[in-house]
């Protein structure tokens, strides 16, 4: 009889054994998918930070907050990710303050978007107070409100939680993983999440494309330089892409409960994966993509970077 239970659970043991190794094998494609994308925007941000010209100019500061919040959010991202491919449980304020970081920093990004396509247009549109406009200082105070946004928004989540009975509860550990869903434990926070992003969204795409719209007329213009408006219009059409991709990230739990309704645990998993990668971890690597390819002040310096001044040697010229 002893033989008999030491083999079940040898047994037992074995299959723990084979669905965590599975589950490792799974969550390896994208864990080194996030490694490259979080080391290529840690290079980023620090080239940013690297010359005065960055730190100087409107357009490189605003860039500068947008990778940061991205970057702060690809490891945030893999730790949900991996939370709920091993099924693991945590207690409802660990959750809850882990999710307040994430929904700040989501908001961060279409903000910042809205920011960077006004100081294109008002570089395009009215050059000769884009000098008096795009300050420094006002830029700095354009983040500082943003990222108050943001914390206004997790705040009014936290008090709309407060609703829930929690001493009711035996435990404040968790029934399931940690998630956005999760935590979405009474009818008005729900509400409240769905109203914030849709109005956040809407209102980010009609000023971004409102933007490319004046940009593009004055792109016609004798008067202006074709070059520049063209460039202007391409980078305020890159912001509305990546403002999309980031409206699809926060569509990215509801899709795969959706389909898990009709498919099966592997082709889920096989789903998710390719969903995470392009719907969450894409748009935070994006800004990296396109401003290290298209600036060719960023790009010298990325590459100079990233082959850790072995083999490249430039003589980078940062006066414009």
């Amino acid at each position: 009889m002893l033989s008999g239970l030491h083999s079940e659970s040898n047994h037992t043991s074995g299959l723990q054994y084979r669905t965590f190794l599975e589950l490792f094998l799974v969550s390896a494609p994208t864990t080194t998918v996030c490694c490259v994308f979080l080391f290529i925007n840690g290079i980023m941000v620090l080239t940013l930070r690297s010359k005065p010209v960055f730190r100087e100019s409107s357009c490189y500061i605003l860039l500068f907050n947008l990778l940061l919040s991205d970057t702060m959010q690809i490891p945030l991202s893999q730790l949900f990710y991996f939370l709920s491919v091993f099924r693991v449980r945590m207690t409802y304020p660990l959750c809850g303050f882990l999710k307040s970081i994430n929904d700040l920093l989501t908001g961060i990004s279409p903000f910042t978007l809205v920011l960077m396509s006004l100081e294109r247009y008002v570089a395009v549109c009215h050059p000769l107070r884009h000098a008096t406009i795009a300050t420094i200082r006002n830029t700095r105070m354009g983040i500082v409100i943003v990222w108050a946004f943001g914390l206004v928004n997790v705040l009014i989540e936290v008090l709309a939680l407060l609703d829930f009975p929690f001493n009711d509860l035996k435990s404040l550990m968790m029934n399931d993983f940690c998630s956005n869903l999760t935590m979405m434990l009474t009818q008005m926070s729900d509400l409240y999440s769905k109203v914030y992003t849709g109005v956040l969204f809407v209102s980010a795409a009609i000023v971004i494309i409102s933007s490319y719209v004046s940009v593009a007329v004055v792109a016609h213009s004798v008067s202006v330089d074709k070059a520049s408006a063209q460039k202007a219009r391409n980078t305020l059409l890159l912001h509305l892409i990546q403002l999309s991709l980031c409206l699809c990230a926060t569509i990215h739990d509801p899709l795969i409960i959706g389909i898990s309704k009709v498919l099966s645990r592997a082709t889920i998993m096989r789903i998710w994966n390719v969903f995470y990668v392009f719907l969450v971890l894409v748009p935070r690597f994006l800004s990296s993509l396109i401003y290290g390819l298209r600036d060719k002040t960023i790009r010298t310096l990325l590459m100079y970077r990233i082959c850790c001044r072995l083999t490249l040697k430039v003589n980078v010229n940062l006066e414009h």
